[in-house]
Formats: structure tokens, C-alpha cells, sequence
């Protein structure tokens, strides 16, 4: 799609992931590194475990499909340098601080003159102006202030961050989804603009189900570990369970599409001597998990949690397919290596 476009990148790791997406979508992405290079080459894990600048596989992940350059836009010769290469290119990413490049004399005005249809794609923490524009991040900062830690967690426990950084790969992917409006806008007027992109803003997308929950049912989404938030905190409707060699995702749920599961697992179960009698007796075409009890909760968690146990994450794939229950293990990394169905399509390559 963007094969005849070229993209400036002076971004850190707040925007690596922009500049990937643009260059997987045809451009040209030329990433521009300060002399001794970007300070996220520094990150782990390492090829090899050798921590070299050459070799951090956190910085091929987010920057492979990208040519490169040393320029230091801090001196006048680099100046003069990025500003002949703006005259050849279509986009502009960056991610520093609001400012920055206007002190330096390269800010968006002055770049729009040298290039009417230049797009420039900020991303900052909390945007370009404001109260907080200024202020400094970590994902740590940004996934708080975004009220995602509020809902992330053991009910009884602290807010928890998740897993790897977050906040800055939805920030680089909505720059991503802007710089492609503006080059609509761009195809359409001839002109340029500036995406401004706040990582506390990309990041509050995280909340659209607290907002729906909240004018529907009039529940506040809370921290509810392996259980379903927004639901009764004393029912218990759980969502991970424990099966033979780990996890899967199973969700009591009601209605037609949760009827129609359940009938399916307790049929499954009852092959195996597994289902009780309760279970058998269930009404679930009239089952409503907003007004059911932690007694029967409990009186279906207990047996189909058995019925994991006893089975791998596989097995219970396997079998939950062809009967319509909705099942999903939980993969490791080691499972994703192994999946059959992305090893069919090729999904890894060795580099």
C-alpha cells in the first residue's frame, strides 16, 4: 500500500512499533539514531545472551523491515542533513517530549513550509498540550493514570502491572491508524498535518467495557483475578481454570450461546462419569448468571473444574470443537512454538 512512501523515524520505544507497521505496510522507513546509538538496543534479551548493541532482540523485534542512519539533528550539520531528507519524505514519526523539535528549530511549522503535505506523527505520554504534557512516563506511570491497573489483579490484591510494556505499543499502533487518516486526508487535500498521539489516551481504551458495564448494569468494573469482572465480587464465576498441564479459558456464561455450551460439556462430562447429578438436572436454557448464587456456582465450578484437571489443554480443545463448547487453552510461549496450527502457516521464520 505504501510502497512509494518514505518515513522518517525518530522515534524511541514509545513509537518503535508506528514506524513497523508503516514499513510492513510497504514504506520506506529510514529510523534515524543518535551517534552511539538508540539506548533501547541496550534492552534484553540478547542473541546469544552477548548484551551488545547489535544483537538486543527487543530492538530487531520492534525495528526489523527499517533501513538506518546515525544523525545528530542536535547540531547544525544534522540539521541541515534531516532537512534535506524531509524534502523526500512522506512521514515524520517521533516521541519527544512537546517542544523538543520546536527549540531545535524543526517543529511542525517550520516543516510544513519546507514540505506543504508533510505528515508528522507525534506520540508523548500525555500529548502535545494539556497539564500533564510535560510530565514524564513509564508504562508503569501511563497504564495507571489510564485506570487500567484499577481493573488488573487478585480482587484481593494490589493493582498488578501486565505482563510486558503495554501502553506504548497501542500508542504506536493508533499512530499508526493516524498517519493513515492523514494520508487519506493528504490524498484527498494535498495537505499535511500533525497526528498528536497520547499513550494515556491510547491506553484508555482499555476501559471501553467499563464504561457499557457501568450505563447497563450499573456495576463498576473491579480487579478480579482469574474471575469474570463485573459480576457479583461473591458468586465466583470463574474464568481460568486449572487443566493437566496448565490453564484454559472457560466461561459460565448464560442465554442461547451459553446453553448451548453448557448442554455440550455436561453431555461430555456424563461420557466420562464425570457429571453429577445437579449438573444433569440443570435448567440451562433459563440459567442467568446476574441473579445466580455462590451455592450454585459452587455446585458447577466444583465438577467441571475435576473435569480439567483430568484433561490437557489439548485434549480439551480437541474434544470441545466438534461439541461446540467454548474452550480456549491458555498458551505458553513454548505452546505457540509448538502450535500446530501456526507452524501450518508458517508463522515462524528463522531470521
Amino acid at each position: 500500500m505504501l510502497n512509494h512512501c518514505r518515513v522518517l523515524d525518530l522515534t524511541d520505544d514509545k513509537g518503535f512499533l508506528c514506524g513497523k507497521i508503516l514499513a510492513d505496510l510497504g514504506a520506506e522507513v529510514i529510523k534515524i539514531e543518535k551517534p552511539g546509538g538508540d539506548a533501547s538496543r541496550r534492552i534484553g534479551p540478547f542473541w546469544h545472551d552477548i548484551p551488545e548493541p547489535e544483537k538486543s532482540l527487543y530492538w530487531f523485534a520492534y525495528n526489523s523491515n527499517k533501513k538506518g542512519i546515525t544523525l545528530d539533528i542536535e547540531t547544525a550539520d544534522g540539521r541541515e542533513i534531516f532537512n534535506k531528507l524531509v524534502g523526500t519524505a512522506d512521514f515524520i514519526i517521533e516521541s519527544f517530549s512537546p517542544g523538543y523539535l520546536d527549540a531545535l528549530g524543526i517543529g511542525y511549522s517550520v516543516l510544513s513550509h519546507l514540505k506543504k503535505d508533510l505528515i508528522l506523527v507525534s506520540i508523548t505520554p500525555f500529548g502535545q498540550k494539556g497539564p500533564y504534557s510535560q510530565y514524564k512516563d513509564s508504562d508503569l506511570v501511563v497504564m495507571g493514570m489510564s485506570g487500567l491497573l484499577y481493573q488488573t489483579g487478585e480482587m484481593d490484591g494490589p493493582p498488578t502491572q501486565m505482563s510486558i510494556p503495554q501502553a506504548c505499543l497501542h500508542a504506536g499502533g493508533d499512530a499508526a491508524v493516524g498517519a493513515m487518516i492523514a494520508y487519506y486526508h493528504r490524498e484527498k487535500t494535498g495537505e499535511g498535518q500533525q497526528v498528536d498521539v497520547s499513550m494515556q489516551q491510547s491506553a484508555g481504551w482499555f476501559q471501553a467495557n467499563a464504561v457499557p458495564v457501568w450505563e447497563i448494569n450499573r456495576r463498576i468494573l473491579r480487579r478480579a483475578g482469574a474471575f469474570r469482572a463485573g459480576m457479583s465480587r461473591d458468586v465466583g464465576q470463574r474464568q481460568v481454570w486449572k487443566c493437566r498441564d496448565g490453564f484454559v479459558f472457560f466461561n459460565v456464561i448464560g442465554g442461547r450461546t451459553g446453553a448451548k455450551s453448557l448442554k455440550a460439556l455436561v453431555e461430555w462430562m456424563d461420557s466420562e462419569g464425570m457429571a453429577t447429578d445437579f449438573l444433569l438436572n440443570m435448567d440451562w436454557d433459563n440459567f442467568d448468571m446476574f441473579t445466580v448464587t455462590r451455592d450454585v456456582m459452587d455446585q458447577i465450578s466444583g465438577p467441571v473444574g475435576q473435569f480439567f484437571i483430568k484433561h490437557t489443554g489439548k485434549e480439551l480443545l480437541k474434544g470441545a470443537v466438534p461439541r461446540g463448547v467454548s474452550i480456549g487453552p491458555l498458551s505458553s510461549i513454548s505452546d505457540l512454538l509448538n502450535d500446530e496450527c501456526l507452524n501450518a502457516r508458517k508463522f515462524w521464520k528463522e531470521i
